[in-house]
């Protein structure tokens, strides 16, 4: 094939065209993976909480950027409304813990470990709390601090026993950290007051009733369901920081429709004489464009397995020199950018080709 055949004709400027076009397609991938992964680990804390209604604070509506305090005496109110089976208070703060480094923030769920409600998604290492003196880490927290179970945390004045590290409880930024709710309750200084309740119902029950229910006993309070909170705390996300990866994204899009103007553009120039030949021994009008097409398809191609094959050891390296960074990669992603760069590839050719309407036949006589 002449298309493949004219961009091997300058290898080493094809290998080069490759990889930087790889680099461009990594950076896509792993920003919409480090989106995926912040985004789930923000909610899986909430996804996974085995709750049917959530009672906070009125005019709260999340938990990742609004504050929350309701009376723990609501405890007794709530488990006395027909169709609530167990309300379980939850307590959460932002805290600093003394690393060896520098003091480092996370945040803190205390909750009851009689109900379970509440607790860490799952255990990845060691075991769940136990009592006071102890407390649950996100694991790439730990992995940062090169703190690991056993060791001892530091809270204000208090020292705590890492029993166990978790999984989905990374919101990029910050992590959840676990520890019972007395001992949240005396590290935030005011044992009278608890963020929200996870309300779980019987079976049966439709839970739009029991949310009237809680509305009327409880009147200033904020109540959803489980999905209506999730869908709360997603919007959360989406409208923070995590945005400006698609921004990183697009811009990366734009450096790679560039270079491959730029270099499609040098291929013409550089065979200028052979398409000039082309079109007095009667080459028909799409042929030559086409070819231009093919090119940029053959680049975008190649550039594609090249990432694919580098895009995730270099993500198990970013991990490892940042924990914190948590890459989900998925199909669909992978799709997406596929897609993403066919037209890229095509939207390139479009300058080069209109380089071709400046080639005449009788260039060959020059």
């Amino acid at each position: 094939m002449y298309a493949i055949k004219t961009l091997l004709n300058q290898y080493l400027r094809f290998i080069i065209t490759v990889f930087g076009i790889a680099l461009c397609v990594i950076l896509m991938l792993f920003i919409l993976s480090v989106y995926k992964g912040s985004a789930d680990g923000a909610v899986q804390y909430i996804r996974s909480s085995d709750t049917d209604i959530w009672v906070l604070q009125n005019n709260a509506t999340n938990i990742l950027r609004n504050t929350s305090l309701l009376s723990s005496n609501y405890g007794k109110t709530l488990t006395g409304i027909e169709g609530i089976r167990s309300a379980s208070p939850v307590l959460f703060m932002l805290a600093s813990v003394k690393t060896r480094e520098h003091p480092a923030s996370i945040y803190l769920a205390g909750y009851d470990i009689q109900s379970e409600k509440g607790g860490p998604p799952s255990i990845t290492e060691g075991r769940n709390i136990s009592n006071d003196n102890e407390i649950v880490l996100d694991h790439s927290f730990a992995a940062k601090y090169k703190i690991r179970t056993g060791d001892q945390v530091f809270i204000k004045n208090d020292t705590l026993i890492v029993a166990g590290l978790s999984s989905g409880t990374n919101m990029f930024v910050l992590q959840y950290a676990f520890i019972t709710l007395g001992k949240a309750k005396e590290l935030f200084g005011f044992s009278g007051f608890v963020s929200a309740y996870l309300i779980n119902t019987y079976p049966g029950i439709e839970n739009e009733e029991v949310i009237n229910s809680i509305k009327e006993k409880i009147p200033n309070s904020a109540v959803f369901d489980n999905s209506s909170f999730l869908e709360n705390n997603n919007y959360e996300v989406k409208s923070g920081i995590l945005p400006l990866l698609f921004i990183v994204a697009l811009i990366g899009g734009i450096v790679l429709t560039a270079i491959l103007s730029l270099i499609l553009t040098v291929y013409v120039l550089e065979q200028r004489k052979d398409y000039a030949i082309m079109k007095a021994l009667g080459a028909s009008a799409g042929f030559i464009p086409g070819m231009i097409v093919k090119q940029s398809l053959i680049l975008a191609g190649c550039g594609m397995i090249m990432a694919l094959v580098l895009f995730f050891p270099l993500c198990n390296l970013v991990e490892k020199i940042s924990p914190e960074i948590s890459a989900v990669s998925s199909f669909r992603q992978v799709v997406l950018v596929i897609m993403g760069l066919a037209v890229i590839s095509l939207i390139s050719s479009l300058i080069p080709g209109l380089k071709l309407r400046n080639i005449y036949p009788l260039e060959v006589f020059q």
